[in-house]
């Protein structure tokens, strides 16, 4: 089936079945942009459909392929690109831990192993990426690599529905700031679609929760008790937690917590393991290195793949110039160089529950989504924390927050449905606290972590200064005592403070953090 073209904006433009949906049918897509796959949702009328590309699959590799014509993505390509293609230099992938990060961020330094170009300078600017066509590197950013497979998504859903496609619902992990929200909306400006709703992964898995809780209190007369689940959602890239009580399809997310931490960082330890001078050795970034990373690369996932349900596996990995890499690899050795990573998911799991104020014995049902929640160690850690000895079956692991993500869609698109299943209502929490600068360098917090939004808090403020007439208010998100430590979200003056001694008089201004994305400040 041919697809719609389109042309991606530049950064700094501002800009199937015979199925049909009415003009007045048009329910905002559901899209979620994983760090390994990606997928798309919509609400059909019924349920909630996701939607398959031309080799027929749902879940679709996060790449663009760069070649001296037009790039192209891992979603419309009517064949697929082979592995050790993609691990050639010509793709770019994992963007989505790249987004939105200046060249000083870890992250972005743990990321120059990939099998393409990845540079910094270390002075807090955006890293330089590139993919290597006919052996010339060829510049790129996250946000044109997204908005690459955004536009194939979109294309894909036009074709298969006979309608345009502009509101889209996107999943974004917990620990995002809102400037990497605001890179996210960036690049699907480009790809000329709107973002009506940004959705905290996990809070996505909580409304598909709530919908199946409804559908079975009408089933069962009696069974309409609020219900608490725990949600672990581990993918490439991130790791999140919400804990979320549902009840009458009111699904009210109690905790957040997340960090960026995944199956990449996993993948990471294990060739670093395997190849411990890694980063010297790939410092060069030539042919042969690329080739030999990529095969490293393979070969570390399929052991890792192996030992979910093994106890030890054999790695044979062609190194290029270096000698090829032979050995076992035990479960014992996964688990002792990931004892970080698992530490750190414990305590995103244990942070949680202490911000609900609830305990173990409170949750009914524990959601586990995203690949990595299906590693062992991962399963069982979550479980035994929460006392429970196996999750809730009820949802798709890798399909449940694009499926949340369609049905807040519909919502949010004022679609309704005969039959009770679109009566829906999500209440969120604030991922993080925000607040101002004070006394130099410290944060004060204002509006509180996991407040349920809408919040409003009111705040005093006096003068530091004899006959002061302004102030600067800088705003800060974040957790850090120090500003440093947090996102800066920007500043404002407040004028027309009258003539006096410092201290002597108080001004009050309201804060409210209205949605997801948007705060304000009102004096009064």
């Amino acid at each position: 089936m041919s697809q719609q073209a389109y042309t991606v904006a530049s950064d700094s433009e501002t800009t199937g079945d015979d199925r049909h949906f009415s003009a007045a049918f048009e329910p905002a897509i559901g899209l979620d942009i994983g760090t390994s796959r990606c997928s798309v949702a919509v609400w059909d009328g019924a349920r909630v459909e996701l939607l398959r590309n031309p080799r027929n699959q749902k879940m679709m590799r996060s790449y663009v392929m760069f070649s001296h014509e037009s790039p192209s993505g891992g979603v419309s390509d009517e064949f697929a690109h082979d592995e050790q293609e993609i691990l050639s230099g010509r793709a770019v992938f994992n963007v989505k831990r790249l987004v939105g990060r200046t060249d000083t961020d870890p992250v972005v330094h743990s990321s120059k192993t990939l099998p393409f170009l990845v540079q910094t300078m270390d002075i807090g600017v955006r890293p330089f990426i590139a993919a290597l066509v006919n052996g010339v590197w060829r510049s790129t950013t996250p946000e044109e690599v997204l908005a690459i497979f955004l536009v194939e998504l979109r294309a894909m859903v036009e074709v298969q529905f006979k309608r345009d496609v502009r509101n889209v619902v996107l999943t974004v992990p917990v620990s995002f700031s809102r400037f990497q929200q605001t890179r996210m909306e960036r690049a699907c400006a480009m790809a000329g679609l709107h973002v009506l709703r940004l959705m905290p992964e996990p809070t996505a898995v909580a409304l598909i929760y709530a919908q199946q809780q409804q559908q079975a209190m009408q089933g069962n007369v009696g069974s309409g008790s609020e219900k608490v689940a725990l949600i672990f959602n581990m993918g490439a890239g991130y790791c999140d937690v919400a804990v979320t009580a549902t009840a009458g399809g009111v699904s009210q997310i109690k905790a957040l917590s997340g960090a960026t931490i995944g199956g990449d960082d996993i993948l990471q330890n294990a060739m670093r393991y395997f190849v411990p001078d890694l980063d010297s050795f790939y410092s060069g970034h030539g042919i042969d290195e690329i080739k030999a990373m990529g095969f490293l690369r393979v070969a570390s996932q399929n052991a890792i793949h192996a030992l979910s349900s093994h106890t030890s596996t054999m790695m044979d990995v062609d190194m290029g110039k270096r000698p090829r890499l032979t050995r076992s690899f035990t479960r014992d050795e996964f688990e002792a160089i990931n004892r970080e990573v698992f530490e750190k998911c414990e305590s995103l799991v244990k942070q949680c529950l202490h911000d609900s104020k609830l305990l173990p014995e409170d949750i009914n049902d524990v959601v586990l989504v995203g690949g990595c929640s299906q590693i062992p160690t991962i399963r069982s850690m979550v479980l035994n924390l929460c006392k429970h000895t196996s999750p809730y079956k009820g949802i798709h692991p890798l399909e449940a927050a694009v499926s949340g993500a369609a049905l807040e869609g519909a919502v949010a698109s004022g679609i309704t449905d005969p039959f009770g299943n679109l009566d829906l209502l999500t209440i969120q929490a604030t991922p993080f606290s925000l607040g101002i600068q004070v006394d130099g360098t410290n944060f004060e917090p204002i509006v509180q972590r996991n407040a349920t939004i809408p919040a409003r808090k009111e705040m005093i403020f006096t003068t530091m200064h004899d006959n002061q007439t302004q102030a600067l208010v800088i705003v800060y998100e974040g957790e850090a005592k120090q500003v440093e430590g947090n996102h800066l979200l920007g500043f404002f003056k407040v004028g027309g403070i009258p003539l006096a001694q410092k201290g002597l008089l108080e001004s009050a201004c309201a804060w409210m953090w209205m949605h997801q994305t948007y705060c304000e400040c009102l004096p009064e």
